[in-house]
């Protein structure tokens, strides 16, 4: 298979002899790659617990979104000038770092450390598997690859919190960690072969050190965001500073208008830095809230997890099944303004104190709006993309993504702090922002439509 620009084909199969070995290779990657998502949500609140770490609770979801910005960056320039592959393996070979670090972390410091090395193999793959499908499978099969992405959380989320929660009680939430090493060596065994042909471009163009040093430091006024917001003095005005450069960063990090939500592309961009802002912002406080307010165990609270999987996977598939019959700013629009009624049926459960089942329930239909918009702006990026700038914007993307839920995480975890000294309710501060956020990007998604944008300039 040469990389080249799709062209209009019959729509095909995504397991026909052309694609089957591709396909499986990044499905199969995808599902291990959710199996360690899903088993770290799951045991994070024990780990805090073990080893002294509550106050680096969200900075340890923070962390390897921030850090993925700078591999996003890199393995967007590096796939647009000599192709996905070698930047896809170097990210698995990061990845697994991380989590052998993680594994063996005497401390929480230790182990942020870890998330960090993580979040620069997780990111890295993730720009380069979207490189892959924008240049290796045709416009018709794009929209259920992306799906195939998402049903790839179904069977992780249907066991892996369990399985999770049970290897902690057994040999310990270390390996929880090590035991996914394994895993990703297993996907990386399936993908090879896959990649092997895959042509390997012959691209000069000079590598964008200025957007690359932008990235380092977005990534690292993220993480100042958290560990500084929640003092006083000298320590707040540095916080106020690092989020300063976060939005400076941004601004170089993402096509011309984005944190404006300017129509079009832009618009694609920012609904999907907010999207995930808004979900993952709750993501990282489900399983917490579940077990601290309503003493669930760790495996039970892990249900939600495996509801929201399944739904999100049965979303995607039907937004899939619809097709141009509902367009991709209409799907944006629906599946955000589900994540923002799922969120404040969440935060209504936590401050009336209603069952358990209630807040589960709540964040699938939050689930369910991930599905039916987040591969949609996937779809429209691509649509709006050539071969000249289709890893640019692919890396744009993935940081809206990445930034979104480190930037959310980060002022979660102060609002969290706050909440906290002052005796009020903590979770519900923290819900409160990711219904906030949630309704943004309904408001953002309404002005995604491509065929309404103004034309791009050369500039």
């Amino acid at each position: 298979m040469t990389l080249t620009s799709p062209v209009a084909e019959p729509r095909g199969r995504l397991l026909a002899p052309a694609h089957a070995a591709t396909t499986i290779g990044m499905f199969a990657l995808v599902a291990f790659t959710a199996f360690e998502a899903t088993a770290v949500t799951t045991v994070m609140p024990t780990v805090a617990r073990q080893l002294d770490g509550a106050g680096l609770y969200a900075l340890s979801f923070a962390a390897p979104l921030a850090s993925g910005v700078v591999g996003m960056v890199a393995a967007g320039a590096r796939s647009d000038r000599r192709g996905p592959v070698g930047p896809l393996l170097a990210s698995l070979v990061l990845f697994s770092v991380g989590l052998v670090v993680c594994g063996l972390a005497p401390s929480m410091e230790v182990l942020v450390a870890g998330r960090v090395l993580q979040g620069l193999g997780a990111g890295a793959m993730t720009v380069c598997l979207y490189v892959v499908v924008g240049l290796g499978f045709p416009a018709a099969l794009q929209p259920a690859l992306f799906a195939s992405f998402a049903a790839a959380w179904v069977l992780p989320t249907l066991f892996g919190p369990a399985l999770a929660a049970y290897v902690a009680h057994l040999l310990g939430w270390r390996w929880v960690f090590l035991g996914v090493v394994v895993l990703v060596a297993g996907a990386t065994l399936l993908i090879v072969p896959a990649l092997r042909g895959i042509d390997p471009r012959d691209g000069d163009g000079p590598t964008p050190w200025a957007r690359l040093s932008w990235a380092v430091v977005g990534a690292v006024a993220v993480l100042a965001l958290e560990l500084l917001g929640s003092h006083h003095g000298a320590a707040a005005g540095a916080a106020v500073v690092a989020l300063v450069l976060v939005v400076l960063a941004l601004r170089r990090l993402l096509p011309a208008g984005s944190l404006a939500a300017r129509r079009g592309l832009p618009a694609v961009v920012a609904t999907r830095g907010l999207l995930s802002a808004s979900f993952f912002c709750a993501e990282a406080y489900i399983v917490y809230v579940l077990q601290d307010r309503w003493g669930l165990t760790p495996g039970t609270a892990g249900l939600a997890l495996t509801g929201v999987g399944i739904s999100w996977a049965g979303a995607s598939q039907v937004q899939s099944k619809l097709g141009d019959r509902v367009s991709n700013s209409a799907a944006m629009v629906w599946g955000s303004a589900l994540v923002a009624g799922g969120t404040l049926a969440l935060a209504v459960v936590v401050r009336a104190d209603l069952p358990p089942a209630l807040a589960m329930a709540s964040y699938v239909v939050a689930g369910a709006g991930m599905g039916f918009g987040y591969p949609r702006t996937s779809v429209a990026m691509l649509a709006a993309s050539t071969d000249a700038d289709r890893g640019f914007n692919s890396s744009a993307l993935s940081v809206a993504d990445s930034l979104g839920g480190a930037i959310a995480l980060s002022v979660a975890g102060v609002a969290f702090a706050a909440a906290s000294r002052v005796d009020a309710d903590a979770f519900l501060a923290v819900f409160v922002i990711a219904l906030a956020l949630g309704a943004l990007s309904t408001f953002t998604a309404t002005r995604t439509d491509l065929r309404a944008a103004p034309a791009r300039s050369s500039a």
